[in-house]
């Protein structure tokens, strides 16, 4: 038994004005305020394409590794729902901007390419707001937003592979600057289209809409495979639907039989025209694109020696591959510097509940502390509980150390004599030792560390007591 999984994905592209008119291209404002004529579809008015809409959509075609198509078209999606106000929606149907391209999934060295049939460019739709009472109110500050609808071929097998296929998606998106790429503000949405077949049997195709974020995605396809395994295994055939997740039970929804291509009743969109764009439009957005997370994770992995795994984790985010690459250019250290952001960076950053963008620690900061524990001068629980201590705060980490007189103590005589204190203070630790209790050691070590008030070096602290213990 198989699973087919395709994603429809829209994508809301950051342009400073909509799709087709100057209304500004802004979240979260009053409801209504960001509307003219021509997005609330007064008949008489005529839509204008906004060219940066089809810059980015280029732009992320290329990056997507798709054919551009020099000579497009607009047409008219007709189908009646309450947040399309003209009664129809302008999209593209059979010539889309941009066809055939992929995403590489899975471990660096044996990737699968999960294909994409197109991308199309279109405007987005109102939004509708329930009411405790029973109103629907619309807000069509959305409507005429640009989009991009990115159309993949059923190449995905399992939950796993559609998240890491939106990861890289999103990483990529972002990377390119096209979309804030943010689920929670709806800048990107996706369905999925699932369906099992078991040799000559298989089940309808559900397409599975209301999905708002990656983790719903894998929750709505695990539901989905084992409702239509079973359906399969009864021998029950279902027709094209399309159903909705409910989060809040944790299962899709039927709400109604899906439409036919026949049924969105496409027309050509006269009042716009052919779209055509010039090699010199289409390169000239080529030359300019950033590295992408891929290309990033294969210099990582070359220039810097790191493994494939630190590689991928620390160049999936513009942000925090950036934040490495300062970091290392005062360390000198690819793999300490990696098992810091790794470790520590994005630890605090999860439990602080932050975005990337949001670090506040600098790499500067973060320099020093690596530094400072390499050169001895520094313990590394000291560092990292200053990390920690100060993650949310831009001050000057140095200055904090020595104000705090932090920088350990190198001077042998003044360790020397913190160790004898401590043996002679810890003789039964002495005789567990020399009875093969090798914790004994890590005992005396951390004693020292406690006397000297955690200034002393641990590495010399272990060193003395080795050579005291040899001689006693």
């Amino acid at each position: 038994m198989k699973t087919l999984i395709g994603l429809e994905i829209h994508v809301e592209l950051s342009t400073k004005t909509k799709m087709f008119c100057s209304c500004k291209n802004e979240f979260g404002k009053p409801a209504n305020t960001n509307v003219c004529e021509i997005c609330l579809g007064h008949p008489g008015t005529l839509p204008k394409i906004n060219k940066r809409a089809v810059e980015y959509a280029v732009k992320a075609g290329l990056a997507l590794s798709t054919s551009i198509n020099k000579k497009s078209r607009m047409d008219r999606k007709k189908y009646f729902y309450s947040d399309l106000v003209k009664g129809f929606q302008i999209s593209q149907d059979e010539i889309p901007l941009c066809r055939d391209g992929y995403i590489e999934i899975g471990p660096y060295g044996n990737k699968k390419k999960i294909r994409i049939q197109r991308i199309h460019i279109e405007e987005d739709t109102g939004k509708s707001l329930h009411t405790e009472e029973g109103e629907t109110l619309m807000d069509y500050n959305r409507s005429g937003v640009p989009l991009i609808e990115i159309v993949t071929y059923p190449d995905i097998s399992s939950k796993e592979e559609a998240r890491e296929f939106l990861t890289i998606l999103k990483q990529t998106l972002k990377y390119i600057g096209v979309s804030d790429v943010k689920m929670e503000e709806g800048s990107l949405r996706c369905d999925v289209n699932i369906n099992l077949v078991d040799g000559d049997r298989k089940t309808g195709i559900a397409e599975i809409k209301n999905i708002n974020s990656f983790k719903a995605v894998q929750k709505a396809i695990a539901f989905e495979e084992k409702r239509q395994k079973e359906f399969l295994e009864k021998g029950i055939v279902e027709v094209k639907q399309t159903r909705r997740w409910d989060d809040l039970l944790g299962e899709t929804k039927l709400m109604r039989t899906k439409e036919e291509k026949d049924d969105y009743r496409y027309s050509y969109e006269g009042d716009l025209g052919e779209l055509e764009l010039s090699d010199e439009f289409i390169e000239n957005i080529r030359k300019n694109l950033p590295e992408l997370p891929g290309e990033r994770l294969v210099r990582f992995i070359k220039d810097y020696g790191l493994s494939e795994y630190d590689a991928d984790i620390i160049s999936k985010d513009l942000n925090i591959s950036r934040y490495f690459e300062e970091t290392l250019d005062l360390t000198k250290d690819s793999k300490r510097t990696a098992n810091w952001i790794i470790s520590d960076v994005l630890r605090n950053l999860n439990e602080n509940e932050m975005e990337s963008d949001e670090l506040k620690f600098t790499s500067k900061n973060l320099a020093t502390l690596i530094n400072y524990v390499k050169e001895d001068k520094v313990n590394t629980n000291t560092a990292k509980k200053l990390l920690k201590e100060f993650f949310l705060e831009d001050v000057d980490i140095e200055k904090v150390i020595k104000e705090r007189g932090l920088i350990q103590i190198q001077d042998e005589d003044f360790l020397l004599k913190i160790v004898e204190e401590v043996l002679a203070e810890n003789e039964q630790s002495i005789i567990d030792y020399k009875n093969g209790k090798d914790r004994a050691l890590g005992f005396l070590v951390g004693m020292c560390m406690k006397k000297s008030k955690g200034k002393g070096n641990p590495v010399k602290f272990n060193e003395i007591i080795l050579k005291k213990l040899e001689e006693a």
